[in-house]
């Protein structure tokens, strides 16, 4: 499916410079990326960003710059209810899982398992329910292994007045 909408994003500031990297991600590895996998994760709502990056937790926020992007991605798997998952043979749990601790313990997530999968039938991203503490079916997420200033996988940061900053010593 195209996907073509707005959406956000809260970056570490020290990432800030660089508002398009998915290196944040590929890391550790996260949910849907292994480590090495570049991966833009994105909130399709203001109030989704924040579960994902309070953690549910109230006053557990540390400073983050805020960004809104312009997105139009082509081969976006649309995983969010269980009709969309069920066409494309993905189960909810294996989405849900527990990566953090699969990784502790030394497991792959099954997660990763689905990301393989839909990567090798070359779909660009997908369209997921957050799984962040208190979400609600109002939150999802856009997830992206494959974006860049042009189409079918465009994706374009909004910064207007150009306050983003350039590179790391813009900071200092």
């Amino acid at each position: 499916m195209r996907f073509t909408g707005e959406c956000f994003r809260a970056h570490d500031p020290n990432w800030a410079w660089s508002p398009l990297s998915g290196a944040g991600a590929a890391l550790k590895g996260r949910r849907f990326n292994w480590p090495g996998l570049e991966t833009l994760y994105l909130s399709l709502t203001f109030n989704t960003v924040f579960r994902e990056v309070s953690g549910g937790f109230a006053h557990r926020l540390t400073p983050y710059v805020l960004c809104s992007y312009d997105v139009d991605c082509d081969e976006i798997a649309d995983l969010r209810t269980d009709a969309d998952r069920a066409a494309l043979g993905v189960d909810l749990s294996d989405l849900a899982c527990a990566w953090g601790d699969d990784l502790i313990a030394g497991r792959e997530p099954t997660s990763w398992a689905v990301v393989r999968r839909l990567r090798a039938a070359a779909h660009a991203g997908i369209l997921v329910p957050s799984f962040a503490d208190g979400a609600t079916a109002d939150d999802q997420n856009l997830v992206l292994w494959r974006w860049g200033p042009d189409l079918p996988h465009k994706v374009m940061v909004c910064d207007p007045t150009g306050r983003l900053p350039k590179n790391q010593l813009s900071w200092t």
